[in-house]
Formats: structure tokens, C-alpha cells, sequence
């Protein structure tokens, strides 16, 4: 079986190869894929515009996409046991003191939603639908090689082209495909709020005056002059609130070699069976990484050009970008590759959309393809710092208003030595 799959993989490898051999190839690498999804919330201002500004937005660049069509879903249709419940909640005035305060972040919702989307993703076996579309599985069941293939070869150095020529079954591709690619499939599951800044401004100032009211009375005047002034400088506008909860595909050696040998089959050698026990299946699992957030003010002005509705959607898209960002900082599973663009200045396609602000610290990668596995490998060969004077400022901008004119900056500009060159990678150090 597993040399029907690999010599399916080496006919298109090499379908590829002569293509790129006509033509070189740019400097590619081999990305993780992501599919992102988002939370049906009760009604909030502006609901509609916020999930039509996420729905519509630019697919993360540094990732492969991988949707699998879903791209939302209802946690009330998950409701979760006295017993599940009993496990994240914990009777305390905090507890119900938290539950009052806005609802950001702490109220019965956000609790319980991370147990809803494992009950949501077990349901509806998303892992599934994960593997099915890397094999590009079709509705008799069968599998195939192609995506793996495509994308091993697209995002491939001429190095890795030379050696999957050389191969004589395609069993280095999948391989270091399987480990590689699959195993680095995430899902993002997104969370939106967008709350009116007056009422929270108000209630703060109301806790603020009934906190000073034992002032002394000379005092008193000039404290609550000074609340009020804070409650005019934080009433105005909305705060978009995004919380993006990451996970894992697991593909690890048992869960592989489980598929090829009993679900995998091809066009030529279709089975029921198979189909019915892949369909059942509660193999594919997906594991929780961890989760951030991040908000945003929201303000209006009579001299901004924008309408209100552009301005909601150009605020969410980049905070989402500002969360996305946070989960690659924090969690280095999901921390991407990023070639660099020259090696004489150091130079890569990376900026303020990914976080950065000047002193960040970066390994330098250099790929390795053993000759006779076919087996990827990076090895560290030096570090580098981005200049906080020269940071590319790539945030969303849609109509690039506000200048009107090219970036005097298009990529960002880092230092640490003279011995790199373009088509190294680099990762961000914590």
C-alpha cells in the first residue's frame, strides 16, 4: 500500500520538477497550514461588520491555507454537563463580582467556551476533515497524494528538487511531508466583542467618585475634576476585543502508520469498509496549544475620509493580525519561517503585522536534505536583530490612504553579520 502511495507521489513530483527545471524557481519553504474559524457570539454593536471584516479578510500569507469550509460555529449547541460544568466554576465573590463587570473575558461564555470547542471539534470531527483534505479525499473514500505533493514541491529549495528527482519511489517526500507539513496543521478559533467605551467609562467614574467621597472637602472639587476629565477621554468610541484559541492537528508515527494501513486506499482499490471506518473513526485528534488576546479602541473623527464601517473593519482585521502575532511569540510550535529577502543588508517580508518593534531576536536556519533519507533538517548558524529604526510597517491598509503614495519601507531591516544570504530562514527567538 505504502509504495502505491509513494509512487503516486513521485509521478507528480516529477510532473513538478520538469515544470520548475523550465523555469526557476523563487526561494520556497515548506509553511504550516491553518484554518481559522470564529465564534457565533450573542448579538454585540456592529456584529455583522466585525465577522464580515474577519470572513473577508487576507488569508495569513505565512501560512498554507487550509479551510475545510466551516467557517463558524454555535457553542450553543455544545451545551456542556453539571459535571463538565462543575470543573471551571468556583462559587467566590471574585467569581461573581467577575461575572458582572462588562463581560469581557469573564463571563459564562468565555469560561466555558474552551470546553465547547473541544466538544464542538470531537462532534464534528474536525481532525477528520483536516486529514481528508490533505489526501484530497473524495466522496467514494479514496485518497491521494497531490496537495502533499504540490505543496512539498512549491514550497521546496532546488536542493529538495534535486533529490526527489533522484528518488525512485517519492518515499523522501512523504515523509518528510508527513512530519513536516501534516504535523504542522493548526486550527485558530476566534472570539469577537465590541463594546461601547461610555459605560464603562461611566461605571469606572462612579467607583471612582463614591471611592472618594471621604475626601476632605477642600480636595474634594479638584479629585472629582480630575475623574471627570478621565471619563471625557475614555468615553468616546467602541474596544474590539479578540480572544483566538489555538490548536493542533497530532500526526505522530502511531496515527500515520494507522491511516495508511487502514483507511488509506485508492481509485483502483476502493473498499466500504475503509470509507465507513474513517468516517467513524476517532483517531484524528486535535490538542489545545494555548490562547491570547487583544483589543483595540474604535473612534470616530469628522475628518476621517473612512466611513464607520471601514474604520470597524480596518481596526478588527488588524487586531486579529495583533493576536495572531501574540500566539507566535508565545507558543513555538506555531512560531513560521520566514526567508530572507537579501543578505547584504539583512532583509526579510516581515514588520509591524507580525509583531515587531525593534530589538526582536531571530535564529538563522539553514535547510539540510540528507542525500539517501531524503529528511529535512535546520541548523542554526547565527543570530539576528531587528533595527528599530528600520521596521516595515505592513499592518492592514487596505486603500493606503493615509499616505497616498509607496512605502518609503518595504521590508525590514536587521543586524548580525555579514555571512547570510537570501532563501535562509528565520524564526523568532523568545
Amino acid at each position: 500500500m505504502k509504495k502505491n502511495i509513494y509512487l503516486s507521489a513521485f509521478l507528480l513530483v516529477t510532473s513538478f520538477i520538469v515544470n520548475a527545471q523550465e523555469k526557476p524557481l523563487d526561494v520556497k519553504y515548506r509553511r504550516s497550514s491553518l484554518h481559522t474559524m470564529v465564534v457565533e457570539t450573542d448579538k454585540f454593536p456592529k456584529k455583522e461588520v466585525v465577522l464580515n471584516a474577519f470572513n473577508n479578510a487576507p488569508f495569513p500569507e505565512k501560512y498554507n491555507d487550509h479551510q475545510i469550509g466551516v467557517k463558524s460555529f454555535n457553542p450553543n449547541n455544545y451545551p456542556l454537563t453539571n459535571e463538565e460544568k462543575a470543573t471551571i466554576y468556583k462559587q467566590s465573590k471574585l467569581a461573581s463580582f467577575a461575572k458582572s463587570t462588562a463581560g469581557l473575558g469573564t463571563d459564562s461564555l468565555s469560561k466555558e467556551l474552551p470546553l465547547k470547542i473541544q466538544k464542538y471539534l470531537a462532534k464534528e470531527k474536525i481532525a477528520n476533515q483536516l486529514v481528508a483534505k490533505w489526501f484530497n479525499r473524495q466522496p467514494d473514500g479514496s485518497f491521494d497524494a497531490e496537495l502533499i505533493a504540490e505543496r512539498g514541491i512549491f514550497n521546496a529549495s532546488y536542493l529538495e528538487l534535486k533529490s526527489a528527482e533522484s528518488s525512485s519511489d517519492g518515499n523522501a517526500l512523504l515523509k518528510t511531508a508527513g512530519f513536516e507539513l501534516i504535523d504542522n496543521t493548526f486550527v485558530v478559533i476566534n472570539k469577537f466583542n465590541y463594546v461601547a467605551n461610555e459605560p464603562i467609562a461611566r461605571a469606572i467614574r462612579d467607583a471612582a467618585r463614591d471611592a472618594a467621597k471621604d475626601t476632605p472637602a477642600l480636595l474634594l472639587d479638584k479629585v472629582n475634576k480630575g475623574i471627570d476629565a478621565t471619563y471625557e477621554k475614555t468615553k468616546e468610541g467602541y474596544s474590539i476585543w479578540a480572544t483566538s484559541y489555538l490548536y493542533k492537528l497530532v500526526w505522530d508515527e502511531v496515527t500515520a502508520n494507522t491511516f495508511y494501513q487502514d483507511f488509506y486506499m485508492e481509485k483502483n482499490s476502493l473498499d466500504p469498509k475503509k470509507k465507513l471506518a474513517f468516517d467513524n473513526s476517532d483517531l484524528f485528534k486535535l490538542e489545545f496549544v494555548g490562547e491570547e488576546s487583544a483589543s483595540g479602541l474604535v473612534t470616530f473623527s469628522l475628518t476621517e475620509k473612512r466611513t464607520e464601517d471601514q474604520i470597524i473593519e480596518l481596526s478588527t482585521i488588524r487586531i486579529v493580525d495583533n493576536v495572531y502575532a501574540k500566539l507566535q511569540k508565545k507558543y513555538d510550535v506555531f512560531k513560521t519561517k520566514t526567508p530572507l529577502f537579501t543578505g547584504n543588508p539583512i532583509t526579510a517580508k516581515i514588520g509591524k503585522k507580525e509583531g515587531l518593534e525593534g530589538g526582536e531576536k531571530f535564529e538563522v536556519l539553514e535547510m539540510n536534505q540528507d542525500p539517501k533519507t531524503g529528511a529535512i533538517t535546520y541548523k542554526n548558524i547565527g543570530t539576528i536583530k531587528v533595527d528599530k529604526n528600520l521596521i516595515w510597517d505592513n499592518t492592514y491598509n487596505p486603500t493606503n490612504e493615509e499616505n497616498n503614495s509607496t512605502p518609503s519601507i518595504d521590508r525590514t531591516t536587521f543586524s548580525g553579520g555579514s555571512k547570510f544570504y537570501p532563501g535562509l530562514l528565520i524564526k523568532q527567538i523568545k
